[in-house]
């Protein structure tokens, strides 16, 4: 299922210093609620006609985050700038420049795709012909238009989906944020989502920050924020990110781990540390160094894995342990249960 496109030009007003700054500029923002920092400093920006992801584990402060860039909540301190707007002193102003997809259903599913989509332009103050081609429009770019008159309770998880985008998008917004969208989708339903995200930054130049906790989808976005327990962890590209590394990771199992990870630390002057019962080592060559190392410890390791980093092991390497725990859990919610 391929989503259709159609040009046209963003013509709603902009902050004049919008011009000479970032689309979106977050500067050391903290937001503490409940006795708990949920952010811690965080900083960042987001460039024209980027599709940037934050990514971090549940409790991260990614969805926070998210609510303060869309005027929902205050920061306790720092500022947010969307196209020259103060998201705290100009949320009005601001919210006809962005548009907004929530992680929880926003559409009734009682009206019609039309219908949603009418009321949606009504808030926006659009009426007439005009609102009329521009529903029309894009239930044509969300391939939704032969389903126009249809209730949404009759769409699939992934039509509903394209649904909300659709409403996001009506009024021409230049930046679209949108807070974990492809959850309870089927595979197919979130590449397609991901498709249409990457025809909005490249062929409608609309800016782009996505909130998600999937390691293939934060691979598809052209810069990424990792959050962890309310700190920015790391910031760049993909692929900067897991060049940091360098080199190979190396997995082994072994009946005591750590016992055998001080001594591979002491025998070859390296970090070894123990995750999920396994010795984990970041090395240049490793298909050698595994070598040198079975010879070392003959009979001790009873399973090697060698593989080129990825973006779980740039969050074990800035954080210090795993993205999820072995249960499933997120590791910023296991640590908010110690405190």
């Amino acid at each position: 299922m391929a989503f259709k496109t159609s040009a046209y030009e963003l013509a709603q007003p902009k902050a004049e210093s919008a011009a000479s700054h970032a689309v979106i500029s977050v500067r050391e923002i903290v937001h503490r609620y409940d006795g708990r920092t949920a952010l811690d400093g965080v900083s960042f920006e987001v460039r024209a006609a980027e599709l940037f992801g934050l990514l971090g584990p549940n409790g991260s402060g990614k969805t926070t985050l998210f609510r303060l860039l869309s005027t929902l909540m205050l920061p306790t301190s720092g500022r947010t700038l969307i196209m020259g707007f103060d998201a705290a002193k100009e949320p009005n102003r601001l919210r006809r420049q962005i548009g907004v997809v929530f992680q929880a259903q926003s559409i009734d599913v009682k009206l019609s795709a039309y219908e949603n989509l009418r009321h949606e332009g009504h808030l926006y103050g659009l009426q007439g012909a005009a609102l009329k081609t521009r529903i029309s429009e894009m239930l044509g770019r969300v391939a939704l238009a032969d389903r126009a008159n249809d209730r949404a309770e009759t769409f699939s998880g992934g039509m509903q989906r394209r649904l909300e985008l659709a409403k996001g998008l009506l009024h021409h917004p230049s930046v679209l944020l949108l807070d974990e969208p492809t959850t309870g989708l089927d595979p197919g339903a979130r590449r397609d989502l991901w498709q249409y995200l990457e025809i909005l930054r490249d062929q409608e130049d609309v800016s782009v920050l996505v909130t998600t906790h999937l390691m293939e989808e934060a691979e598809r976005c052209d810069r990424l924020a990792i959050l962890n327990q309310g700190k920015l962890v790391a910031l760049g590209t993909p692929t900067e990110l897991k060049h940091e590394i360098g080199g190979d990771v190396i997995l082994l199992d072994a009946r005591e781990p750590d016992s055998l990870a001080q001594r591979i630390e002491a025998r070859f002057q390296v970090q070894a540390q123990v995750l999920g019962g396994k010795v984990r080592i970041e090395r240049e060559n490793g298909h050698r160094f595994i070598t040198d190392v079975v010879e070392a410890f003959p009979g001790e390791i009873e399973a090697i894995s060698v593989s080129k980093p990825t973006l779980e092991d740039v969050f074990i390497h800035r954080t210090g342990h795993r993205f999820w725990t072995e249960n499933g859990e997120s590791s910023a919610s296991m640590y908010r249960q110690g405190q």
